[in-house]
């Protein structure tokens, strides 16, 4: 009973939803694009000639708007669930931690790359701070693993969640990176602990 009560609340809140109307009006995966456009509106990550990697890809909205955006760029999508087809972006079904997967990138890139996004975040249980915490870890290693692959002046945007693994995230994003910032985009849900972290320049 609980459960279909949670079911008709979250019904209720995507009719209501402008953003969600929008990106169905605007043929997004999700209503999760526009974080993306207000990151990019906000800090200007996005230019023509890029080489993009979207961790954590699917539904696929955010490997949209790049595709949709930028002339000329290089994308990869990696996600654990397969996806759709979008434009001329290469997908990778798999985890971006895996050695085989770590392999595809540099096979297809042969450079470092100059953008790494994440909107990765775990699949909820009900407890808001395991939740958090589980996702803190999934941040960190998406900075790690674009310490590797971005170049020296790289940018790494990722969902950081409000919690306990927030100060640990930002010191090692700081020893990392020249610039961070932290940034609410107006389209993430006031309810939502989620905020992005937008890194600039490795160290």
């Amino acid at each position: 009973m609980k459960k279909n009560k949670i079911s008709k609340e979250w019904i209720n809140r995507q009719r209501r939803d402008i953003y969600v109307r929008k990106s169905k009006q605007e043929d997004f995966r999700s209503r999760a694009v526009y974080k993306l456009q207000e990151i990019n509106d906000k800090h200007k990550i996005l230019k023509n000639n890029l080489s993009v990697i979207d961790l954590g890809a699917a539904p696929g909205s955010w490997s949209q708007y790049i595709i949709r955006k930028l002339k000329n760029c290089k994308l990869l999508s990696i996600d654990l669930k397969k996806m759709e087809p979008i434009g001329n972006s290469y997908q990778i079904v798999g985890d971006f931690k895996e050695s085989s997967s770590k392999e595809k990138i540099i096979n297809y890139f042969k450079n470092k790359v100059d953008l790494v996004i994440s909107d990765m975040a775990v699949n909820t249980t009900g407890n808001k701070n395991l939740d958090s915490v589980v996702t803190g870890e999934l941040c960190l290693e998406a900075l790690r693993f674009a310490k590797d692959q971005l170049k020296q002046k790289g940018i790494f945007v990722s969902k950081i969640f409000m919690g306990s693994t927030f100060n640990e995230i930002i010191s090692e994003a700081k020893l990392t990176f020249k610039e961070i910032n932290v940034y609410k985009p107006p389209s993430s849900r006031k309810e939502s602990k989620e905020s992005f972290i937008i890194c600039k320049i490795l160290r």
